[in-house]
Formats: C-alpha cells, sequence, structure tokens
C-alpha cells in the first residue's frame, strides 16, 4: 500500500482553517449562530441576560435555551414587530442587541454608566415587597441598586436578581408578574437617588427565613416587616 504525503502547504492550510474555527467556538458571542430550543452556552446565557433586562422572563440565567428563553423571545418579537419563530436569529439578536445598548431609567434618561432596567427592578419589588409600605418598597429596590456599586455582585440589574438562589421572587416565579403602580414608583426613586435603606445590600423578613447568614449580618433598620442589613 502507498503511503500518500500531503504537502506542506496544504496541511498549514487545514490546520489554520481548524485554528479559526475552533477559535470561533471557544470565543462565540450573541448573534454567531442560531440559537433555539436545546442551545447551550456562553450565547445563550448573554441572550437569557439581554431578555431578562428588557423585562423578559426567562427563569434563571444559567445559559440552556428552554421552554422560558423561547417563550420570551417570542415575546419580543411579536412586541417588536419581528417574525414570531421562537428563534434568536440575525434580526432577533441585532434588535435585542441594539435595544440593551442604551442605559436608561424609567423616564429614558441616561444614568452614568449604570445599566438598570426600570421594569425588571419594579417587578422584583413587587414580588418582594408587595403589600410593604411605599418606604420599605424603595429601600428594596435601593438594596438592588447598592449591589451594582459593590465588586462582589455583578454589574447590571438582570444579573443581580437573576443570581441564583438571590431573591425568592425569582424562585417562585412571582418575578414573572406585571408590577403594581406603587412598585413602578418605588423603582423610580430609587433610580434618582432615594435610599431609605441606608446604604443596605440585604433585607430579609424575620417571619419568613431562618438563614443564619443573613441574620448574622450588621443590621441597619426595620421598615414594615424587612430588615435591612449592610
Amino acid at each position: 500500500m502507498k503511503l500518500r504525503v500531503r504537502p506542506l502547504g496544504v496541511v498549514l492550510a487545514i490546520g489554520l482553517i481548524l485554528s479559526i474555527t475552533l477559535s470561533g467556538i471557544a470565543y462565540a458571542t450573541l448573534g454567531d449562530r442560531l440559537l433555539g430550543r436545546g442551545s447551550t452556552g456562553q450565547e445563550v446565557n448573554e441572550l437569557q441576560s439581554k431578555l431578562a433586562q428588557l423585562g423578559y422572563g426567562v427563569g434563571p440565567i444559567d445559559g440552556k435555551f428552554g421552554p422560558k428563553t423561547e417563550a420570551a423571545i417570542r415575546d419580543f418579537q411579536s412586541d417588536r414587530g419581528l417574525r414570531v419563530d421562537g428563534l434568536a436569529g440575525t434580526q432577533t439578536t441585532t434588535e435585542l442587541m441594539r435595544l440593551t445598548s442604551q442605559s436608561t431609567n424609567a423616564s429614558g434618561k441616561a444614568i452614568g454608566n449604570k445599566n438598570i432596567d426600570a421594569n425588571l427592578l419594579a417587578r422584583c419589588v413587587n414580588g418582594e415587597a408587595r403589600g410593604e409600605p411605599f418606604e420599605g418598597q424603595v429601600a428594596v429596590a435601593a438594596v438592588i441598586i447598592n449591589r451594582m456599586s459593590d465588586p462582589a455582585y455583578p454589574k447590571t440589574i438582570a444579573d443581580i436578581i437573576y443570581q441564583p438562589q438571590a431573591f425568592s421572587s425569582v424562585d417562585d416565579g412571582q418575578i414573572n408578574l406585571p408590577p403594581s403602580a406603587s412598585a413602578l414608583r418605588a423603582a423610580e426613586e430609587a433610580i434618582n437617588g432615594s435610599d431609605p435603606s441606608g446604604g443596605a445590600e440585604f433585607f430579609f423578613n424575620p417571619a419568613k427565613t431562618s438563614n443564619r447568614y443573613i441574620r448574622s449580618r450588621p443590621t441597619i433598620k426595620q421598615i414594615g416587616n424587612h430588615i435591612f442589613t449592610k
């Protein structure tokens, strides 16, 4: 049997193609490929984060394109007048990236370099502090914003809220309820600088949690049923 030896140029060309292909896989970003049910990876994680930033409920941001992510895509496509197919293709991801490139508050004004999604913040306030005094609702919103300035936390509202086990409203699905008018006002006040929590980064209802860690935090104040801690 005669062994065929490929010319050196062909070998180098094949190696270059493989290198480029593997690099594309390793550093893939949103928009590089069509995403749909069953897709996984950093691109899906980025897709979920951007959808959540715009107020679409995707559940946990886990890099797995499941039924909740597909439903959020369909809602987004319907709202933006795009073809509703539940897939994150070129048009959908381009529009998604365009909308999330702007950091605005509820009034549409830029807030420094902070990425504030007022609607998502209000939905979290609604889920965590519905029935609490208005001051307490503003304080809950302020806690979430305060975490943005702490290097121990992510830098966007969506990533902070959807951190695993960070907020009970995400775990029980209340984050997906429409925010009340009170929650929307509370989010707006906190975005504009109001902080009744006194700089807190945690809050809890002592009647509903037995978590030793959060109970061990230095108490700042209590508003309604919530204790706010540093």
